[in-house]
């Protein structure tokens, strides 16, 4: 494959024989996102874990203590003192059964994170076709069906991303972005680490973290040690 001159020079400042320690490898996707637009940076762990069982999942939510340097539109299907709560908080748009009807009707999807109360899971589990594939079904494990609606309306606005296992065992996270800088973005992936190591099955045999790589949106890989990530 043939990649551009900014990419090959970003290359030549990464050794790919090299493990790095997460606080270098970080600093290197900083210095490789030169793209004219401010660049997310992403992390891909995989582990050592089988999907395909139950007792072998790993799925969670956390809240990145300097958010993604993304505008998070939250939409809360609710009723009542719930939906209050939830406009106060800050929800870009709140409703009942006639959001329900938008998204199947028309197939709108004009927002990034789905919150819900409990009570309300039989009007929105009816909408599971639609969000499954995209990634935005809320879930009790996400924090996104709560009876704790503000709250879960104010993690989406700060900052809070669900990690959880593709059908190859790896996590894939934005981070933040390029912007940032080092020391903010060393400050979201300890949290998200934190969060994978702690979240690792009973069933989990051998070495959980195989392998770890941060990469800028344009910009190559960087391995980082999996023997010194997470707590």
């Amino acid at each position: 494959m043939k990649h551009g001159k900014k990419y090959s020079d970003s290359l030549k400042l990464i050794d790919r024989a090299k493990l790095y320690d997460a606080n270098e490898a970080l600093d290197l996707c900083v210095k490789t996102g030169t793209a004219k637009f401010d660049e997310t940076v992403e992390v891909h762990v995989k582990l050592g874990v089988d999907s395909r069982h139950a007792d072998q999942q790993v799925r969670g939510a956390v809240v990145l203590p300097n958010g993604t340097g993304k505008t998070v539109r939250v939409l809360a299907i609710c009723k009542g003192d719930a939906a209050k709560d939830a406009e106060a908080a800050g929800a870009d748009f709140v409703g009942a059964e006639e959001m329900v009807q938008k998204i199947q009707s028309e197939n709108w999807m004009d927002f990034d994170v789905l919150v819900t109360t409990p009570d309300m899971m039989g009007l929105v589990g009816r909408l599971g076709r639609i969000l499954g594939p995209r990634g935005l079904m809320p879930n009790p494990k996400a924090g996104t069906v709560t009876r704790e609606i503000g709250k879960a309306v104010t993690d989406a606005k700060a900052g809070k991303i669900e990690y959880r296992l593709d059908k190859t065992n790896i996590i894939h996270c934005a981070i933040g972005k390029v912007s940032f800088g080092t020391e903010k973005l060393m400050e979201n992936f300890d949290v998200l680490l934190n969060a994978i190591v702690k979240a690792k099955p009973a069933a989990s045999k051998g070495q959980y973290i195989r392998s770890c790589v941060v990469s800028a949106t344009m910009g190559p890989g960087v391995r980082i040690n999996p023997n010194k990530v997470g707590l």
